[in-house]
């Protein structure tokens, strides 16, 4: 609690009610309530450049897709990363449960976000945009997946660890050619979707979003609400297809499937295995369910 204080200090806010945002799982969020009867959002991310990711992101996105506005930003301290003040959205997280009419329209503001073009793959940091390494994409995946071998090689069991290893050398050569560089949200999930009744009302959580290829952004889609309710994907498809073409999917979620669990299994070393328990076993599950083919 100390941090939010600091930063309603820095940023002259005068609030009359502090609340936790629940399921913020990277960065500390809070609701406030000013004195005026207005609500807006602090998000403290977890690293400076998660704050400069996210603002960069923000100020490129506006007018393409609803997005929360930037109020004011906060580069922080020794103690903190930095704070951004945002607008506050009038709506809900998304369930898995919806109509064709929202399916429709979450495929059409996904294509619209995948519409912004980049020069370069990369991300934004505090020393300005990196670019990948020879602007490769897919060297990108390689060496994200050679660098989370040790950490997952600690926590997985021998037989699945094999199987990983197998399963990825077979998969990823198997790949079709990426497209890109675009904007992709890289968390885009039921929880980070907004809506009021059947409509949506705007996209949250661009801490991780970068220029990259679009076929990494529909695993969670398909996990959380395609697998749950089959009949809303084609609903998803006939809105994104009013934008811009859809890739490949059936080539491209089952390796994009065991690779997003790849990496939460070293997102959960690296934050506390005994705090993030269930989402260990429910990525372990997956990379079961994969490699089992």
């Amino acid at each position: 609690m100390s941090s939010i204080l600091q930063v309603i200090e820095k940023m002259k806010l005068n609030v009359w009610k502090i609340d936790d945002v629940p399921e913020s799982y990277s960065s500390d969020v809070y609701r406030l309530t000013l004195i005026s009867g207005e609500h807006v959002y602090v998000k403290i991310p977890y690293n400076r450049d998660k704050l400069h990711r996210e603002f960069q992101i923000l100020e490129t996105l506006k007018g393409v897709i609803p997005v929360p506005q930037v109020m004011d930003i906060w580069y922080g301290d020794e103690s903190i990363s930095g704070a951004l003040l945002l607008t506050a959205i009038s709506g809900v997280p998304c369930t898995a449960d919806m109509d064709d009419k929202l399916s429709f329209q979450i495929g059409m503001y996904h294509a619209r976000l995948h519409e912004v073009n980049m020069q370069q793959y990369g991300y934004h940091t505090t020393e300005g945009f990196k670019p990948l390494e020879q602007n490769d994409w897919r060297l990108h995946i390689q060496h994200n997946f050679d660098k989370w071998k040790e950490p997952c090689k600690e926590i997985l069991a021998q037989t699945l660890y094999e199987k990983c290893i197998r399963y990825f050398d077979h998969a990823f050569s198997a790949l079709p050619e990426p497209d890109g560089p675009v904007v992709v949200h890289m968390d885009f999930r039921p929880g980070n979707i907004l809506v009021n009744g059947n409509e949506v009302a705007g996209i949250i959580d661009f801490e991780s979003a970068r220029a990259g290829s679009t076929e990494i952004e529909f695993t969670k889609m398909n996990r959380y609400i395609w697998e749950v309710n089959p009949h809303m994907k084609s609903a998803y498809l006939e809105g994104y297809r009013t934008i811009r073409p859809m890739i490949d999917l059936e080539r491209i979620i089952p390796f994009y499937d065991f690779y997003d669990a790849f990496s939460a299994v070293v997102w959960c070393k690296n934050r506390g295995i005994e705090q993030n328990k269930e989402f260990l076993q429910e990525s372990i599950r997956t990379l079961q369910k994969v490699t089992a083919y």
